[in-house]
């Protein structure tokens, strides 16, 4: 597979997986404590999040302390028309695209948020409420997100997610071809992709230009069409056991890598949204394993 040892990093969200099948960032342990375990698990970058107490250089030494680097971090919003809301995730995104760019990342993923309450996380991957009038709300609000981070030098990728009003590759497709390629890029998340039933290998494929940075993810096909097929809602779709380590599933990692161009030089950030294993240590190990078997030099 196309992987290069110094763009392959991790997000590791298995340690704030919660017991309810979502995300919980109180969980993790101390940023010292991650940064030695991934280190120790083979893995030399980590999805850039700078804490609210650490410069950006601060960051970067602590990161650079335990020869950890710093891979593409994170923007999510969500649509409102409210003009408060909306200054502040225009405001979120500077300061994000701000730290990026003081870490020497040139890249930020980009995507619509979800919360617990919200109508596509009671019945996800599906497309659940269709409509092209919010899609296209949707579409103006990311080109806006997207021009704000544009302006401090970082690429914004685009990142379907399932649960947000931006989650099948129907809607991938209207937003990547109904925004400027030199406004938004394209960073799919293959996990995500597939759990909606979409050909990520494909996309990548038809937007090879546009795709920035990507995110690893392996998965059960077979429970995600369950799923959708049973109308399951997403977090009793993930306690199900829908992720697990890269190697340990059945999505075509391989196949979704391939699609790359030739040239491709962004990040592949490994992401297990909730570990299959005893415990999150575990888990980055494992990802640390498929990681030194796969990358290269």
């Amino acid at each position: 597979m196309k992987i290069r040892q110094d763009r392959l990093a991790i997000n590791p969200l298995q340690w704030v997986a919660s017991a309810d099948g979502w995300l919980d960032p109180t969980l993790a342990p101390s940023l010292d404590r991650q940064l030695e375990v991934i280190r120790d698990a083979g893995i030399g970058a980590l999805h850039s999040a700078v804490p609210g107490d650490l410069t950006p250089e601060a960051y970067a030494a602590r990161l650079a302390g335990h020869g950890i680097a710093p891979a593409p971090g994170y923007i999510s919003v969500r649509l409102t028309e409210d003009e408060t809301q909306r200054r502040t995730f225009r405001d979120n995104a500077a300061r994000t695209a701000e730290q990026h760019a003081a870490l020497g990342v040139p890249t930020v993923f980009l995507a619509m948020g979800m919360a617990k309450d919200a109508e596509r996380v009671g019945r996800p991957a599906v497309g659940h409420l269709d409509d092209r009038d919010r899609l296209e709300r949707v579409r103006d609000l990311l080109a806006e997100i997207a021009g704000v981070v544009r302006a401090h030098g970082i690429t914004p990728a685009f990142h379907p997610h399932v649960g947000t009003w931006a989650e099948t590759e129907e809607e991938t497709r209207f937003v990547l071809d109904t925004v400027d390629a030199s406004v938004l890029g394209f960073g799919p998340d293959m996990g995500h992709l597939a759990w909606a039933g979409a050909d990520a290998a494909q996309l990548v494929r038809d937007y090879a230009d546009r795709v920035a940075s990507v995110h690893i993810k392996d998965l059960d096909l077979g429970l995600a069409a369950r799923a959708r097929e049973a109308g399951w809602d997403y977090r009793k779709t993930v306690l199900a056991g829908l992720w697990s380590e890269p190697g340990h599933g059945n999505a075509d990692i391989e196949g979704f890598v391939g699609a790359l161009p030739d040239d491709f030089d962004g990040w592949l950030i490994i992401e297990v949204d909730r570990g299959a294993r005893p415990t999150p240590e575990e888990s980055v190990r494992l990802c640390g394993e498929w990681a030194t078997r796969h990358a290269r030099p």
